[in-house]
């Protein structure tokens, strides 16, 4: 592998209702190259999941056997199911060239930062906690007891912003959107991923004085 040409591993985090999921699914139409990593999970699959789209599903045995193996780049246990991103999976994606997003938790983002000290850390932020609020309670399903839940799990997640190389308020979405774009965009321009990518034009462009 060229390390000069390889993707970059971006974890992107954010509390429930911060809009983190749509926010990077109009990242993917509006760029290329860029990929989001499928994590493995021993949970069943809901209505509407495809097995290896949004989620790799295994059997518990499959899922510790790949953490025996260090397979995974980090790996959490949620309620009675267990959540692995494949170390192997997005190395390969990023060789390939691909920027990689993990969407996980800041716990998940520590456990990866250990193994690639270079991936690049993006938290997305509610413009307030009243703003928060009103996302969570916006389908009106949920009872009081659940939403407050979800705003102390939201309060707690959101202490770990500092954790970050990034912040993106996402308040006015088509703003997060182009803020988020603008971290791809300056990542991608760096001398090394340019000057790989660009090898035969830079020397015909620097012909002329040799």
């Amino acid at each position: 592998m060229n390390t000069q040409t390889a993707g970059t591993l971006y974890i992107v985090s954010a509390p429930s209702g911060a809009g983190k999921t749509s926010l990077v699914k109009a990242l993917l139409a509006r760029m290329d190259g860029i990929r989001v990593s499928v994590s493995h999970t021993t949970r069943p699959p809901r209505p509407g999941e495809r097995d290896g789209v949004d989620y790799h599903f295994v059997d518990r045995a499959d899922f510790e056997r790949r953490v025996e193996a260090g397979d995974f780049l980090e790996h959490a246990r949620v309620f009675d199911n267990f959540y692995g991103t494949s170390r192997s999976a997005v190395q390969a994606q990023l060789d390939a060239g691909d920027d990689v997003i993990l969407e996980i938790d800041w716990q998940g983002a520590r456990q990866v930062r250990r193994q690639f000290p270079e991936a690049v850390g993006v938290f997305i932020l509610p413009p307030s906690l009243e703003a928060l609020r009103e996302r969570l309670t916006g389908r009106g399903q949920d009872p009081e007891a659940v939403i407050e839940r979800r705003m102390r799990d939201a309060v707690s997640e959101m202490a770990h912003y500092d954790e970050y190389d990034f912040l993106v308020f996402n308040d006015d979405f088509e703003t997060a959107l182009a803020d988020l774009q603008a971290l791809f965009r300056a990542d991608r321009l760096r001398l090394a991923r340019q000057a790989a990518r660009h090898a035969d034009q830079l020397a015909a462009l620097l012909a002329a004085g040799g």
